[in-house]
């Protein structure tokens, strides 16, 4: 059965900012769907302007990997909504936090920190190393990804320690970052990769393609038993 993604963008730079626009002339979703269905996915696309965010309960119940990117208007996300998509993953839907989206309300509930970390925007290149080159994340690249140019990110990232390190980024400037974070949330699967800052053209590059590709093969939800969480349950052997 194939992997059914939704593609989440906040959706506001591109109609504000003609230096985005001009990188992502549909929005960063629409390129972003669009590495994912060269790469064999069903993709929907959802926007923070759209009813409830494009997050309605049908769109939710039919989505098995959720990706998120925001950045400049993560406070008129809906509670609501963000507690519908903290149940879904909760009960195992996949979800791929991006770039600026490591401030969003459902990667910081989510983590239970700040997620804070350093920034700076000054065009410099960034080399992403593989450093668990046998994940499935990691699957068909190369050993680093060299992105020309993009926004920094430095540690310290405020974040719990991640079940799993894939990738780290280092700086022209200097700096290095925890750039590809693997957790476990209830049943559902969280990663979050750095790189995507409005302005540059990060999304059509093949690797992060590719990336992000592998990612959502990793979170899918995988079949298996539903305990009863919660529940009072009879002792299945006989007791003395």
């Amino acid at each position: 059965m194939a992997i059914r993604v939704t593609v989440w963008n906040e959706g506001r730079h591109e109609k504000m900012d003609a230096a985005v626009a001009a990188v992502y002339p549909h929005g960063i979703h629409a390129v972003i769907a669009e590495g994912l269905k060269e790469a064999g996915y069903p993709v929907r696309t959802a926007t923070l302007d759209e009813p409830e965010h494009g997050l309605t309960d049908k769109v939710l119940a039919e989505t098995d990997v959720l990706t998120w990117w925001g950045h400049m208007a993560h406070g008129d996300v809906s509670d609501a909504v963000v507690d519908k998509v903290q149940k879904r993953v909760l009960n195992g839907m996949g979800l791929i936090v991006l770039h600026s989206g490591h401030l969003s309300k459902i990667f910081t509930r989510l983590m239970g920190t700040t997620c804070l970390l350093k920034w700076r925007d000054a065009n410099e290149n960034e080399r992403i190393w593989i450093v668990e080159p046998g994940h499935p994340i990691a699957e068909g690249l190369p050993e680093a990804i060299n992105l020309p140019k993009e926004e920094m990110y430095g540690e310290r990232f405020d974040i719990p320690a991640p079940d799993e390190l894939v990738m780290v980024s280092w700086f022209k400037g200097g700096e290095v970052f925890r750039s590809g974070c693997c957790y476990k949330r209830g049943s559902g699967k969280v990663f979050y990769f750095r790189p995507g800052h409005e302005t540059y053209p990060t999304y059509y590059d093949a690797n992060v393609r590719r990336v992000i590709a592998n990612a959502v093969r990793w979170a899918a939800p995988v079949a298996g038993p539903v305990p009863p969480l919660g529940a009072n349950v009879q002792p299945l052997e006989k007791l003395d």
